[in-house]
């Protein structure tokens, strides 16, 4: 596990004080909850090839964001289908 920098060690001791409230209205909640709801909906399986150079760099990327790698890459490949995913 990676080690906390000072100021994820403050947010983990707020948070464990209990002193963290959501500031999400009960509307935005639901919209979240149906969003993931929608998209957690997996019914289908892909095997790709990929380089060994790449999925290195994806499983650093998800690492980075808190993620399984897989779900980084269905994350990027759902983005680019809705046209979310922007070229810089």
């Amino acid at each position: 596990m990676p080690k906390t920098d000072a100021y994820e060690a403050d947010l983990l001791a707020a948070f464990d004080a209990g002193a963290l409230k959501s500031v999400a209205t009960k509307a935005e909640l639901a919209k979240f909850k149906a969003a993931a709801r929608a998209t957690a909906v997996k019914d289908k399986r892909v095997n790709i090839r990929l380089s060994s150079g790449d999925l290195q760099d994806i499983q650093v990327k998800a690492l980075e964001q808190g993620m399984p790698y897989q779900t980084l890459i269905a994350s990027v490949l759902h983005k680019y289908v809705t046209g979310r995913l922007a070229e810089r």
